[in-house]
């Protein structure tokens, strides 16, 4: 016979930990390591990155290309999903 299993999800105590200070610098660690896997240089133009570290309903950075035609890079070459490729993320949308 199967036993019958209930779980509760304590949903303040998730948020907690998703808000902690281990989840925020692992998500900081990430982001930095996609910021670095940028180029230095894409199509002869010099371009920097930020890394933006926040908080939702959870720890959150943004990566940031600082150019002006970032968005044509990233069309172009796919630059920061390669990037986030690189250090181990699935990017899907």
């Amino acid at each position: 016979m199967v036993a019958k299993v209930t779980i509760k999800v304590n949903y303040a105590g998730v948020g907690e930990v998703l808000k902690g200070s281990e989840v925020q610098n692992m998500v900081a660690e990430v982001a930095a390591e996609v910021a670095g896997n940028v180029p230095a240089t894409i199509d002869g133009e010099t371009v920097t990155t930020a890394v933006y570290t926040y908080e939702t309903d959870r720890a959150a950075a943004a990566v940031v290309v600082e150019h002006p035609i970032a968005a044509a890079f990233q069309a172009k070459y796919g630059t920061l999903t390669q990037a986030a490729g690189s250090a181990g993320l699935e990017v899907s949308g």
